[in-house]
């Protein structure tokens, strides 16, 4: 495929674009709602994976459109992008939202991303997978299969590069059918769909958790026992930490007990990563008088390490990420220092025992997206889009303190 210029071209607008689509081999039953799109919005979040070979697939809106390209090189260069979708939509690209790439052992790309609705805060979950190396893509579908114009949002997409994909995303139509009968419902709920054919089919929609954060992103990771989900809970009225459950067995546990009690959404999801030897690591904000900023931790069963502070809190860090392979760990978040917003890093060489300062990778005075970090356990990498400079792959090299 012809190379075109570098990563940070592609933030700028193309004129002519591959429009390249297929028939879906999904279930008839799964619900496509069609909408008139909404008004164009700032599209700067995206979503990124590294695959078996070595390849960082990047997607990216662009005019109401998604976008799938990859790089050979590790982002200097980046493939002519091929359109996901042949028809125009509103796709959440920003903030919390971002949509979502992985690329299984055997080249199938799947995708999951927000449509948003013309109503305020409603939305749907889409899906689209291609089976030859991201040439050509299904026809999209629409995950979410109650039918009702109504919010769902804040996807995330985990596999097990062998066929299983999960989806979970949060959703109100627990709340907004309580409303129709006259009740309340605090929050929203925790849906989820798997499929066991690399998305050719998807089962039904299953509830994993009621009351929940409304506009906190989720987050998922494939662990040897199945996927598992970390997201914003409500404990008792209004205490948003987070919760942990795998999607297999549905059993609910917290996560961070900072309770933190807020009457409104933070807009701050976390992240959870599996390493090579099953341990979770995970990593989030909270805003009280004990604990006040972005924290790490791992979960080895019933195991937990004690919370470690990251970045600067008085420069704003925030929106942290943590991605992990063999007994490679990094973790990545935002600051802004009076001047420009900076990506940080630090890494770990030995599963989150010890690890490097906070190294600065890059930073901007526009706007711009939070970072995103990758991992294969050979590479530590840092994808972060800016309004000015572009798309940035940034190495995070060892720098391990012992």
């Amino acid at each position: 495929m012809r190379k075109v210029l570098c990563a940070v071209l592609l933030i700028a607008s193309l004129s002519v674009f591959a429009q390249h689509h297929g028939a879906s081999h999904h279930e008839a039953s799964l619900v496509q709602t069609e909408v008139k799109p909404k008004p164009a919005k700032p599209t700067i979040a995206v979503g990124a994976a590294l695959d078996a070979q070595g390849r960082i697939w990047l997607a990216r809106v662009e005019s109401q459109h998604l976008l799938v390209a990859y790089s050979e090189d590790g982002g200097a260069l980046f493939s002519a992008p091929v359109r996901v979708t042949a028809e125009p939509e509103t796709i959440s690209a920003d903030g919390e939202n971002r949509p979502k790439i992985a690329v299984t052992a055997d080249g199938v790309v799947l995708l999951t991303w927000t449509q948003a609705l013309p109503r305020n805060y409603t939305g749907n979950i889409r899906f689209a997978r291609s089976v030859d190396g991201g040439k050509t893509f299904t026809t999209p579908i629409t995950l979410n299969d109650d039918g009702r114009i109504a919010s769902h949002r804040f996807d995330s997409l985990a596999i097990d590069g062998k066929g299983r994909v999960a989806v979970a995303w949060l959703d109100a139509r627990d709340r907004d059918a309580a409303k129709e009968k006259g009740g309340t419902f605090s929050g929203v709920s925790v849906y989820t769909t798997q499929s066991s054919d690399n998305g050719a089919r998807f089962g039904v929609n299953r509830r994993l958790a009621e009351h929940t954060c409304e506009c906190c992103r989720t987050a998922m990771t494939w662990t040897d026992t199945g996927p598992v989900a970390l997201w914003r809970n409500l404990f008792g009225t209004n205490t948003r930490d987070f919760a942990i459950a795998s999607l297999d067995d549905g059993v609910v546990r917290r996560a961070t007990d900072d309770e933190w009690q807020i009457d409104a959404c933070p807009h701050h999801g976390g992240g959870i990563a599996v390493d090579g030897r099953g341990v979770l690591h995970l990593t989030w904000f909270t805003n009280v008088k004990t604990r006040q900023g972005l924290f790490y931790k791992q979960v080895d069963g019933e195991t937990e390490s004690r919370p470690m502070a990251l970045g600067n809190p008085s420069a704003q860090a925030g929106h942290s990420s943590v991605a992990a392979a063999g007994s490679m760990v990094i973790l990545a978040w935002r600051e802004f220092d009076g001047r420009a917003y900076v990506v940080q890093a630090m890494r770990s060489d030995d599963g989150g025992t010890s690890w490097s300062a906070p190294i600065r990778l890059a930073e901007t005075a526009g706007a711009a997206d939070y970072p995103l970090p990758l991992i294969d356990g050979k590479r530590a990498l840092v994808v972060w889009n800016a309004a000015a400079e572009g798309l940035r792959v940034l190495p995070v090299e060892s720098e391990v303190k012992k």
